[in-house]
């Protein structure tokens, strides 16, 4: 099966068109190798209510499977990717969180320093990732080997859940 991408680039220079974004890039390029279908790309501020408008209508509108973020996941007052992505997120994956920055560390100490998140939405898996071009790559690089299987575990998570509240819906079942 091949699942269906967004990537969103959290930038107030590269909103402005003060600064190239080349970790977007990077991102599909390294998604669209290993199999995802890229569906959506946007390029937005570092304001919280946009980050969230956009991973919503992605997970909820468009029902990608996964939706990966460059940018806004560090110490800045106006790194607020984390925030945003807290905003819509029912659980944490903290596997995945600790896994960029445990790789990451091992290139830069400052890695520590991250506040990426990575969560679930309905089916749509959620992954923050640096700004710089290199980060993004090797935080992504990390995890990509996994990610087909926990979209895969998603969608069969959803249909159980869409079956279950069917099965509601038709009333209790009587035993014959």
């Amino acid at each position: 099966m091949t699942y269906r991408a967004g990537v969103l680039t959290v930038s107030d220079a590269g909103s402005r068109g003060e600064r190239e974004d080349t970790a977007g890039p990077a991102v599909v390029t390294l998604l669209s190798g290993a199999g995802f279908e890229v569906v959506g790309r946007a390029l937005l501020p570092d304001e919280p209510d946009q980050i969230a408008a956009q991973l919503l209508r992605w997970a909820d509108e468009d029902d990608l499977d996964v939706i990966v973020t460059t940018g806004g996941t560090g110490l800045s007052p106006r790194d607020r990717t984390p925030e945003a992505t807290e905003r819509v997120i029912a659980f944490h994956v903290p596997g995945l969180e600790e896994a960029m920055r445990a790789a990451s560390m091992a290139h830069v100490p400052t890695a520590m320093l991250s506040r990426a998140v990575v969560g679930v939405r309905a089916s749509t898996l959620i992954l923050n990732l640096p700004g710089s071009e290199r980060g993004a790559r090797e935080n992504l690089e990390v995890v990509l080997p996994v990610l087909d299987h926990a979209c895969a575990l998603l969608r069969e998570r959803a249909e159980d859940a869409a079956q279950a509240h069917q099965a509601l819906q038709d009333g209790p079942v009587t035993p014959e």
